[in-house]
């Protein structure tokens, strides 16, 4: 009997969750500040500006969790002595949030997951960037009044972003892997 009634009680449960669940739509946007690194000695570079938008979902499960996804236009890339090599693609983060109420109009969040980079432009001569890059997203928040989030992201690639290779005539002077960390300011209003 008790093994009846905890299956019961466990079934219940899956079946008042989603019904406890909120999916929201929304547009997400910001800037980001990318980081490259790699040999300082071959290669000098400075942080580079860039931005991102695009919709985005939130799914709100009960106990303060949730899920969001995003579908952004996404530009970064790296200052080097004459050149900018920018890094624009479709971005595509997907983190777990727990969200801590403190308030019906306010609530602070942390956030991590995966995140699916898809880069539009290739090989320039110069750099050989990766068609597509996994990453790790962590990340922290507020939200406000129910609609409004703001947030900043930190996104650490998983592999190397490209190669960068210099040229002299058809021979190779010098050529290195490069991996690029980006910093990302956002605001994201859900209907």
């Amino acid at each position: 009997m008790k093994k009846i009634v905890s299956v019961l009680l466990v079934l219940c449960a899956f079946v008042a969750i989603p019904a406890q669940a909120q999916l929201k739509w929304g547009i997400k946007g910001g800037a980001n500040v990318s980081k490259v690194s790699f040999n300082k000695d071959l290669f000098a570079s400075e942080n580079m500006g860039g931005f991102f938008i695009g919709p985005m979902a939130e799914l709100a499960l009960p106990l303060g969790l949730g899920v969001d996804a995003a579908l952004l236009y996404d530009q970064r890339g790296v200052k080097s002595h004459d050149n900018n090599f920018k890094q624009a693609g479709l971005d595509i983060p997907v983190n777990l949030k727990y969200t801590i109420g403190l308030g019906s109009m306010l609530g602070v969040y942390v956030a991590a997951g995966p995140n699916f980079f898809f880069n539009f432009k290739g090989d320039d001569g110069i750099v050989d960037k990766r068609k597509a890059m996994i990453g790790v997203n962590v990340g922290l928040g507020v939200k406000l009044f129910k609609h409004l989030q703001v947030g900043a992201n930190y996104n650490i690639p998983l592999g190397k972003s490209g190669d960068v290779k210099f040229k002299d005539g058809v021979n190779a002077v010098f050529s290195d892997k490069y991996k690029t960390k980006t910093w990302q300011i956002s605001a994201a209003y859900l209907f």
